[in-house]
């Protein structure tokens, strides 16, 4: 991975995509930066929180970052040779506590787009993908879900790479492979 690769690895949940993520930006450079954005409410989440905490040595530079993913990039990007954004769709829950204004949320999408592309450095990161189920049933629900679609949708337009984790099985769809002759 070069310094201006940006790749966004999406995957359901359990897929593992947060452990490719964090090989690929192992790979990247010593100096890393992992950005959280997961606000723990309760034991269960507190509980998996460190178990990414110990998926990750001293050489990792811990930033919690639950909104602020603009500002994130803007002042710490420059001084790592990789930053790990985990994850895209607890960014989304946080604004969405903040605000239900779909206008506001796709605005900040849009801006956290543009900062991934003007990064100086690899960026790396993780979203779930949550359109592939049901219809929810309640209209907060559907709006997560709509967003979330949109912000993958944005996010993999602002990457160099996107990387969808299927079963542990980490397959690149951008850029797309050239087509084999049969």
């Amino acid at each position: 991975m070069t310094n201006e690769n940006k790749t966004l690895v999406i995957g359901g949940c359990r897929s593992g995509k947060s452990g490719h993520a964090l090989e690929l930006a192992e790979a990247a450079g010593p100096r890393r930066i992992f950005v959280a954005t997961c606000v723990p409410h309760d034991d269960e989440m507190r509980d998996r929180v460190a178990r990414h905490q110990r998926d990750r040595d001293d050489s990792w530079q811990t930033l919690e970052i639950p909104v602020d993913l603009v500002g994130a990039i803007r002042d710490y990007s420059a001084t790592a040779d990789v930053m790990l954004i985990d994850c895209l769709t607890l960014w989304l829950s946080n604004l969405l506590l903040q605000s239900e204004d779909v206008a506001v949320i796709r605005g900040q999408i849009d801006n956290l787009a543009e900062a991934i592309t003007r990064a100086p450095r690899a960026v790396v990161l993780v979203s779930n993908e949550v359109g592939a189920g049901i219809v929810p049933e309640n209209r907060l629900a559907r709006l997560y879900r709509d967003l979330a679609g949109w912000a993958n949708q944005a996010m993999a337009a602002a990457c160099d790479r996107v990387v969808w984790t299927v079963a542990g099985i980490p397959v690149t769809i951008k850029p797309v492979a050239e087509k084999s002759v049969p």
